[in-house]
């Protein structure tokens, strides 16, 4: 399975295990084009719990010896692309810049023999 499929495996696990926790899905693979920036904002999954916006950037890895935790990959730069790309989302849908609103990381390592995940949610990084 390649890095996209993987990917796309840990985004529909992380999208299940939102909804379980009580999160309306709102958007999912939002891009945008950041102004003066040759680069791309995107946001995997955005929700909604009572009056909290939520920006969800989704890691996946498989699992083995020498792996990087999934949510090591958000850095400093990935972390300010997505509040950009937050902030463009809520402009571009109406929404007061005002509003609650957070950008998370859930982090998903699968075990492609076993079939089998593990989930870890860091809120408000």
């Amino acid at each position: 399975m390649n890095n996209k499929k993987i990917g796309y495996l840990g985004e529909k696990i992380a999208e299940r295990y939102l909804k379980r926790k009580g999160y309306q899905i709102l958007d999912k693979n939002f891009i945008f084009q950041i102004p003066g920036s040759p680069q791309k904002g995107e946001i995997d999954i955005i929700t909604k719990r009572g009056d909290t916006f939520y920006f969800v950037e989704v890691k996946t890895s498989k699992i083995s010896k020498n792996m990087i935790e999934p949510e090591e990959r958000v850095n400093f730069q990935k972390k300010q692309r997505l509040a950009r790309t937050a902030e463009s989302w809520l402009i571009k849908n109406k929404i007061s810049l005002d509003s609650k609103w957070q950008i998370d990381v859930v982090s998903v390592k699968v075990n492609l023999i076993r079939k089998r995940a593990k989930i870890k949610h860091f809120k408000n990084i």
